[in-house]
């Protein structure tokens, strides 16, 4: 009973309310239509109501302006602190920041910038960064938060945005830019020369970050594994265990490809530093000797090099995470991660997912026996080959590869019985067919191709070592190119027969027409050619002028 008078007094309060607020608005709309004065106070106050919202919304957005300053310049500061190095050093450091970012949390609001940068200082070290931000959601106020993932997704954006600032390092004197856009897709980053260059000058010296011996020279003992040095016979340097058969010129060639990837694919030494390995080493001999004995007869037999080069890159890629753990790292790689960028935000991965690609060619098969490599020595990590990934990845191998051709190369080197199309290419101005090898040069996969170049990739000392020479007056700011293929015309070729094989080889290898002026002056001068031969000028056939007619709308037809 109580409750239903309860219910009465409301719904005759809201009709009481609803009937005054109908009335007002009668009355409201009465005198904005009829009393002028009242017009006048209206828009007075719509004036007064409008400066003072514009003023709100430039407080806000002075507010916001300073608080995205104050982000990135937290960002700044604490991307030049450095690291905790070992294990025990980063929990100290994490336990340390949560703690800190707790206590300032509580002190309110003017403390929830440097709250929110303590529990960014935690996330750097933590090894499961999505979990951390999930912990940190359900247990910091929301304010603190929002600031944490701002800083998060500021260093992001600074690491995207600002990757050609420190890639390619200056001492290359060259820069990666923006070329110009093309009609149906998206405009291709290119190599700019950042200095005059004369005809035979070295415009910058490089190592490839992964290399791949030619098939028929791998496991010989005659060239070197990792540099491709040729060996003097009976000084090959062999690993103790080694499923692939490779042979090094020295001692320091086998530990840097040992480091670099050889090991962890086809080796069975601890792939974890001691203080990390805690004897786990030593229980997954047998479990590695068995995943590594049919990927090692796959990779010989049934592969290409890209594949093998994109198996390594993934390796190398471990090695790289691997030594960042270490206090003293092994200076070879140390020297190898300080070379890539200006700054060392980046990784090897950073710098190859920006290459292009075609889509690789690979198997289910490929991708379980390289699954069954790395996570025999690593458990877990099998998780991060997937097909689609691994695809991407053989497809920039194909794609950047570059033959090295030291003396212009060699002779004699196996002829493939695959068709034509399915040849494996790589970018040499010597053509494939000469190279002892290949490799992915990180600052040489941006120089395009064109048929009339203005440098080339040489070798001079009969290792992989890229030097890139200067075929041409170069000035600053002048794009870079070289042949990806022989553009020389051979001895029973005639111009134009040399001209369609080029661009047969450019189109199978790397899927583009080329377009550059050497071949869209040689096509203009191929088709006047023709016609000279053809006895013809132009479009010379005639229409007698009685037969021509034309016929106009509503009219019949007559004569020209």
């Amino acid at each position: 009973m109580s409750s239903s008078r309860t219910s009465t007094i409301f719904t005759v309060a809201a009709v009481t309310v609803l009937g005054g607020l109908v009335a007002y608005a009668v009355y409201f709309d009465y005198k904005r239509r009829n009393d002028t004065e009242f017009r006048k106070k209206l828009r007075k106050e719509k004036k007064k109501v409008t400066k003072k919202q514009a003023n709100q919304a430039q407080a806000q957005a002075q507010a916001e302006s300073a608080n995205s300053a104050e982000i990135k310049a937290t960002i700044l500061k604490i991307q030049g602190e450095e690291l905790p190095a070992t294990p025990d050093d980063k929990e100290q450091y994490f336990v340390m920041q949560v703690q800190l970012g707790e206590q300032m949390a509580q002190q309110g609001p003017a403390f929830y910038l440097p709250a929110a940068a303590a529990f960014f200082r935690a996330l750097r070290v933590y090894p499961s960064p999505v979990e951390f931000i999930m912990m940190i959601q359900s247990t910091v106020p929301p304010p603190i938060f929002k600031l944490f993932m701002e800083l998060v997704n500021a260093e992001a954006a600074a690491r995207i945005e600002g990757y050609y600032d420190h890639f390619p390092p200056r001492r290359m004197n060259v820069t990666v830019q923006t070329g110009p856009p093309q009609a149906n897709q998206a405009a291709k980053k290119i190599l700019v020369a950042e200095k005059d260059f004369e005809p035979g000058d070295v415009i910058y010296t490089e190592n490839p970050a992964v290399v791949a011996l030619d098939a028929d020279l791998e496991g010989k003992g005659t060239h070197c594994s990792y540099c491709f040095r040729p060996i003097e016979e009976g000084k090959a340097v062999t690993p103790k265990h080694d499923e692939l058969g490779v042979a090094y010129c020295s001692e320091d060639c086998q530990l840097k490809g040992q480091l670099g990837w050889q090991n962890i694919l086809f080796g069975l030494d601890p792939v974890l530093p001691p203080e990390l390995d805690n004897g786990m080493s030593a229980l997954t001999v047998e479990q590695r000797q068995k995943a590594q004995e049919p990927f090692a007869d796959f990779i010989k037999n049934k592969t290409k090099r890209a594949n093998l080069l994109a198996a390594r890159f993934v390796a190398k890629q471990i090695a790289h995470e691997t030594v960042k753990l270490l206090p003293k790292k092994p200076k070879a790689l140390e020297e190898e991660l300080q070379g890539m960028a200006d700054k060392d935000i980046y990784n090897i991965g950073d710098h190859v997912e920006r290459l292009r690609f075609v889509e690789g060619s690979i198997t289910d098969e490929e991708v379980k026996l390289l699954g069954a490599v790395l996570g025999s020595a690593l458990p877990g990590v099998e998780q991060s080959v997937t097909e689609e990934r691994h695809a991407a990845l053989v497809g920039k191998m194909a794609y950047n590869a570059i033959g090295v051709t030291p003396a212009g190369g060699r002779d004699g080197r196996p002829v493939s019985g695959d068709r034509p199309e399915d040849l494996e290419r790589t970018r040499t101005p010597h053509g494939t067919a000469r190279q002892l090898g290949s490799g992915i040069y990180l600052v040489s996969s941006y120089i395009a191709h064109s048929c009339d170049p203005n440098t080339t990739p040489t070798f001079p000392k009969g290792t992989n070592e890229l030097h890139l020479v200067a075929t041409k007056p170069i000035k600053k700011g002048d794009e870079l190119t070289m042949a990806w293929v022989d553009v020389a015309a051979g001895e029973d070729q005639d111009p134009g027969m040399a001209h369609r094989q080029r661009r047969i080889e450019l189109a199978r290898g790397w899927r583009f027409k080329c377009e550059c002026e050497r071949c869209l002056r040689e096509t203009m001068d191929e088709m006047e050619k023709e016609a000279e031969i053809a006895g013809v000028k132009g479009d010379e056939s005639k229409v007698e002028s009685f037969v021509r007619h034309e016929k106009a709308p509503g009219e019949g037809l007559g004569p020209d």
